[in-house]
């Protein structure tokens, strides 16, 4: 079963420009709250100067796909979250552009200590299976 995004979220289709854009690997289900438009901050350990558009990938890890996860970040992105066996793995599904990288936010999502980086324009991609990598990666 294919995950749907929250209506006000429309897909992208697939370019050839988008082909060439950087991807990072996120596990789900932050991938998914990512590419939706819901997770507007990601943690990192490291800074990025990159400004512009990525892919996400998400990764083939399930650890954090749990009920006890999904209730917890559903509650703060105040979304319904679909059940663990939804969530696409494995593959890129969607498309963000980073704005800026900060050490402190007033965001619900940022962790202590680490960087923040700062996501808008999210957008959902049609799933396209490939490896992830460590950092930033190309298919």
């Amino acid at each position: 079963m294919t995950l749907k995004p929250p209506p006000q979220v429309r897909p992208l289709r697939w370019t050839a420009a988008l082909r060439r854009l950087p991807v990072l690997s996120v596990r789900q289900p932050y991938a998914w709250l990512i590419v939706n438009g819901i997770k507007t901050l990601e943690n990192r350990s490291w800074r990025t100067h990159y400004r512009g558009p990525l892919l996400i990938h998400a990764s083939s890890n399930r650890v954090d796909l749990t009920e006890d996860v999904l209730a917890r970040y559903g509650a703060r992105g105040r979304v319904r979250m679909p059940p663990p066996e939804d969530y696409e793995l494995g593959g890129i599904i969607g498309y963000v552009e980073i704005v800026d990288c900060v050490r402190r936010s007033d965001s619900v999502w940022k962790n202590p200590g680490g960087w923040g980086w700062v996501l808008a324009n999210a957008r959902p991609l049609k799933f396209k299976r490939c490896k992830g990598a460590v950092g930033f990666f190309r298919v």
